[in-house]
């Protein structure tokens, strides 16, 4: 077991995809870890995973130093409830992607809420469940940590250290403004997300064999679980409401400009277009810092077993990183297009070590 390890005995209360990747990733430092969950068969499939052990649903187990509660943003305050009335743990906190309704709910119930902090790993997938877990998960995301005034400093320090030991990057933030932020970067994105893939629903075959890279990346998150949705959005109502809002306003405008069609009105389509590259180059870029500009190697590969190893091989031969990749598939071929970004000064090497090994590069 690893010294620097502040809990050595945790309990996850919820075994989806998050609660089931921080026990992995908890297991793999060397924490006992005791699971639990009202789904037999998602407990199950996480106690076989090696997530840890199942939590029996009686007998005295002993006090954890830690309880995580990885269930939905209205469950939050009831099961911490019910966690303290058991004391399972020293300190507790949650994943869920809201947090000032669940604090209020568990204010009000009478939860203990110094020893409890409210927590959200940014991180996820489109999949859901156990068996889409993984223990390098939250590798450099952010984990937002949500005290509240009387929040015990050491339950902080240990529910901070739960979010270092994942492999994320903590950041103490208050849960309103944790609200309105989530609102805007990963809620309300949600919506409008489901709301261009909901258009495909009548598309015929002609646009749907037409659709490309583009409006895969925009739809990809619409493939998660509605059910999940939600709840998170139900929790968030408001400040989701206010950002749908102003994109509603921004689409209604640029459609009522389209529609007339003139010079002047496509100026303005044009502001809104600018608006959205500065919008989108004030995203973080590799280890948080500004986003860099690279040149993009396109080269078409087979679709058989084994082509993207080459690839990346003959990328290190080169002395080549790989900043990023995107696969573009072409439907109905066993072909498709992989973009690699590198840093500008490295492309022609790249290009040049590709086709002397009969890669086919665009260009």
């Amino acid at each position: 077991m690893k010294e620097d390890l502040a809990a050595r005995r945790i309990i996850v209360i919820g075994t989806g995809l998050i609660g089931t990747s921080i026990a992995l990733a908890m297991r793999g430092r060397g924490a006992e870890v005791l699971l639990s969950d009202r789904d037999a068969s998602s407990l199950d499939l996480a106690v076989e995973l090696g997530a840890g052990t199942a939590l029996p649903e009686g007998g005295s187990v002993g006090r954890a130093d830690l309880a995580v509660l990885a269930v939905p943003p209205a469950a939050v305050a009831p099961v911490l409830l019910d966690a303290q009335k058991r004391d399972l743990a020293a300190v507790y906190t949650d994943v869920a992607s809201v947090k000032a309704l669940p604090l209020a709910e568990a204010a009000e119930l009478g939860c203990d809420l110094d020893s409890f902090v409210a927590g959200h790993p940014l991180a996820g997938s489109e999949r859901s469940g156990p068996a889409a877990a993984r223990a390098d998960l939250f590798l450099g995301r952010t984990w937002a940590l949500c005290p509240g005034d009387g929040t015990d400093p050491a339950a902080l320090d240990l529910v901070r250290s739960l979010a270092v030991a994942c492999g994320a990057k903590p950041l103490v933030v208050e849960a309103a403004r944790h609200d309105r932020a989530v609102a805007l970067v990963s809620h309300a994105p949600h919506v409008v997300s489901a709301a261009v893939a909901a258009r495909l629903r009548g598309a015929d075959d002609v646009a749907l064999g037409l659709a490309g890279q583009g409006v895969r990346d925009v739809t990809r998150i619409a493939a998660s679980d509605p059910g999940l949705w939600v709840g998170i959005l139900s929790a968030n109502a408001g400040p989701v409401a206010e950002v749908l809002d102003e994109v509603a306003t921004d689409l209604a405008v640029a459609a009522a400009l389209l529609r007339d069609g003139g010079e002047d009105a496509m100026d303005h389509v044009v502001d809104l277009l600018t608006q959205g590259n500065t919008g989108r180059s004030r995203i973080p870029g590799k280890h948080g810092g500004r986003q860099s500009r690279y040149a993009v190697v396109p080269v078409v590969i087979p679709d058989r077993p084994g082509e993207l190893a080459l690839l990346f091989q003959a990328a290190g031969v080169a002395g080549v990183n790989i900043e990023d990749v995107v696969i573009e598939h072409s439907p109905g071929l066993a072909v498709g297009v992989v973009q690699l970004s590198v840093e500008p000064a490295a492309a022609g090497r790249l290009a040049e070590e590709l086709r002397a090994r009969g890669w086919s590069v665009p260009g």
